[in-house]
This record gives structure tokens, sequence and C-alpha cells, in this order.
């Protein structure tokens, strides 16, 4: 007895490429912070020549690594990429190994709910629009009194934000897929499938 298997491999298919692309997207992020690392190393390196970092490089680094840290998290979650300490249970039957892989995208898919219900809390603190109604609605808090911005750049705190809470979004969405694909694996008996 397995639970809607067939629409299981549908959502798993469509949530793999979007999974994919976004870990992709993450990954340009992250290349974009390395060039913008270098040149400004770089620009530091020849001030005797007139150049000089990048104004604001700490803070574009800050905030795109934030963006690709949760980028890559729904894919890391849905290829099971976490980090696993298999020393005790490699040695338990696979059936178990299977109910125990269940067990951990259950925790995951919990603490990964926490973080997007606290990260919505926090966005709602930062984003200065809405009327009060549909900030209400929407649980977002009060709207704040000022546009918090970073020092140096005067970039809007909402919008790293923003963007960073896509990407936790979509980890709780995958969260709650691969515990649906843990307990249909469960249920199956299939073997473990790391």
């Amino acid at each position: 007895m397995v639970l809607a298997k067939s629409v299981e491999l549908r959502v798993g298919r469509w949530l793999e490429k979007i999974t994919r692309t976004v870990a992709y997207g993450g990954g340009f992020v992250l290349a974009l912070i390395a060039l913008v690392t270098v040149a400004s190393i770089i620009g530091r390196f020849f001030l005797f020549a007139g150049l000089g970092p990048i104004k604001g490089d700490y803070e574009i680094v800050e905030m795109g690594s934030a963006i690709a840290i949760f980028a890559f998290m729904p894919f890391a979650q849905f290829k099971r990429g976490h980090v696993v300490v298999d020393i005790f249970t490699s040695r338990l039957s696979e059936r178990f190994q299977t109910f125990l892989g269940f067990a951990g995208d259950s925790l995951i898919a919990l603490a990964s709910g926490v973080l997007v219900w606290r990260f919505w809390l926090g966005l709602g603190e930062k984003i200065p629009y809405g009327s009060d109604i549909f900030r209400s609605a929407l649980s977002m808090g009060y709207k704040p009194f000022f546009v918090e911005t970073t020092y140096e750049l005067s970039v809007p705190i909402w919008i790293p934000y923003a963007l960073a809470f896509i990407g936790a979004a979509l980890f709780f969405v995958v969260s709650l897929f691969t515990m649906w694909r843990s307990l249909n694996w469960t249920l199956e008996g299939r073997e473990y499938q790391p």
C-alpha cells in the first residue's frame, strides 16, 4: 500500500527540474560573488595605479551568499545530499534504514517549516509596502517606519531577504515531498536510497 505513487513520480519530476534550475541560479550567484571578490582584491593590490576595492564588496558577498545557500538547499534535500553519519546505521537492516530515512525526512520537514515560518515573519518586518489589512491577512506584522538598507550600497534589505525566502519556501515544499517519498519507500519495503 503506497500513497498515490504515480502522482508522487510526476511531482518528483517537476520538483527535480525546478530545484535543479534554482540550484544553477545559486551557482551563478556564487560565481558572481567570486568574480566580485577577485576584482576587489585585484583593485586593492593596484591602489598605486588608481584602482581600488569594489564599493560594498562585503555587502555583495553577504547578500549573495545568503541567496545562494537557500538556492542550494531544495536540490540537496531532493537528492538527499545532506550530511549523513552512517557509522551505526550501515549495520542495520535495509528496511530499518528506510524507516530512519523517513524519520530524518520528517524532522527536516518540521525544521524547514519552522524556518520558513520565522523567515516569513522576519520578511514582514523588512517589507515597507502593503496596507495594514493586507499585511494583517498575511501575518506580516506592522509596516516598518523606514526602509532598512545596507550601509554602503543602500540596497533595501528586503530584496535579498525575499530572494532567500523563495529558496526557503521551496526547501519546505521539497521537504514535504521527500517525506512523502520516504513514506512510500517505507510502505513498499524498498531498500534505502541515499
